[in-house]
């Protein structure tokens, strides 16, 4: 059975450029890039060059750029790195009990949007539980975008970081960073503590720019499995000047901010796939728009979700509320014919948790529990859409002649 993979939000095969990239890596040229002999030396050239190379590619400078192994560990160094510095080494520098709890302007301050990603959302839930930091969740448009006046209303004295990220991986809003950018620096320049802007922008790089300078961001996160790279390998981008307390210690690597030897095959091919990825925006966007279209005009009782205008959607993410079953049951049914897509919903403990996007975009538990998403790839055809539209709309009917939902 063919597998027909609509999943590509979640992850992405690795190209054959950016595998035959890694190979040397991991038995020719194998050495620590740590050593001073030749061998790990070579390796040093291919990590520093591979540095540049992905300084070039975001507008940045190549002493800006820190490997990490994911999106998950450079968003924790975001969020932990910059709150952390605030409420030690600032503190500190002022003279003022650190350890002080409570809405205080002594206390960071984190801005967040209700509808990022868990590694954004439970790192800020972690340090106010945890530490008595102060965090702000903006809410969201039905559309699932941020109002850049609630940033603006929300910013205090003791705000340390916001982080936006800049499209959302469930309904594929896409949020307005340049103008946020543009409220934090009007701020900041009134300010003597600057505030950081974070942006986790996973789902857009292979997509909209992410020339830093033009986004007017300090810090972004990316992971190289969303475009065609390995799993395991991301960066942090940190603008010059920016400080922060690292959160792994044990080597000097990565200028003593991320201890750990660096994944150089990896890095290697995160950069061919960064290298690779661009220009295919048109090409998935027409067929978004060709799976959006079967799908709201053969199906009955469908909700597109997210952003209607197309200019505020990622192009690859379209996200449907099928009303009156759930969403597992049709995913259920799609991989039983070799479809992969994923659901809204997760399961917790036993429990299936409505999406946390979905609802703070307004719509309800029972809604929510009928979303599925579909995340399109380089490797997808409209032969891919006609083959499940075959057999989505005899799911969905039949799913729905069996729910206790009318």
């Amino acid at each position: 059975m063919k597998t027909i993979y609509f999943d590509n939000a979640a992850t992405t095969p690795v190209s054959k450029e950016v595998l035959d990239a890694m190979n040397p890596y991991f038995s020719e040229k194998f050495g620590n890039p740590s050593s001073i002999y030749k061998v790990g030396q070579e390796a040093k050239s291919a990590l520093e060059n591979a540095r540049e190379e992905v300084a070039g590619l975001l507008g940045a400078s190549p002493k800006e750029i820190i490997f990490t192994s994911g999106a998950t560990e450079a968003n924790n160094l975001a969020l932990k790195g910059i709150s952390f510095y605030w409420s030690q080494v600032l503190n500190k520098d002022l003279g003022l009990d650190s350890r002080l709890r409570g809405n205080d302007k002594r206390v960071p301050h984190i801005i967040t949007s209700s509808i990022e990603h868990h590694s954004v959302l439970d790192v800020a839930e972690y340090l106010e539980k945890n530490f008595g930091f102060e965090v702000t969740y903006l809410t969201v448009s039905q559309e699932g975008i941020v109002n850049p006046k609630e940033l603006e209303e929300s910013i205090k004295e003791n705000t340390a970081i916001v982080s936006i990220m800049y499209g959302n991986n469930e309904v594929g809003s896409i949020q307005p960073i340049k103008e946020l950018g543009q409220i934090i620096k009007a701020k900041n320049n009134r300010r003597e503590n600057k505030i950081i802007f974070h942006t986790d922008a996973v789902q857009a790089y292979q997509y909209l720019g992410c020339d830093v300078n033009d986004l007017g961001i300090d810090m972004l996160s990316l992971t190289a499995h969303k475009f065609y790279g390995p799993k395991g390998v991301g960066l942090l981008y940190v603008k010059d000047g920016v400080k922060f307390l690292p959160q792994a210690q044990g080597g000097a690597q990565e200028r003593k901010r991320r201890a750990g030897t660096e994944n150089v095959p990896y890095i290697v091919g995160m950069v061919e796939a960064m290298k690779n990825v661009k220009n295919l925006g048109k090409e998935i966007s027409s067929l978004r728009e060709y799976l959006v279209g079967r799908i709201t005009k053969e199906i009955p009782d469908v909700i597109l979700t997210g952003p209607k205008d197309d200019s505020k959607r990622l192009p690859h993410i379209a996200g449907f509320i099928f009303k009156k079953i759930e969403g597992e049951s049709i995913l259920i049914n799609l991989d039983l014919l070799g479809i992969a897509a994923s659901s809204g919903s997760a399961c917790t403990s036993g429990s299936l948790a409505s999406s946390h996007v979905l609802m703070a975009m307004g719509y309800d538990d029972l809604l929510a529990h009928g979303s599925i998403r579909f995340s399109l790839g380089k490797m997808n055809s409209r032969d891919d859409i006609d083959e499940m539209m075959k057999d989505l709309p005899q799911i969905v009917e039949k799913l729905r002649g069996m729910s206790p939902i009318k």
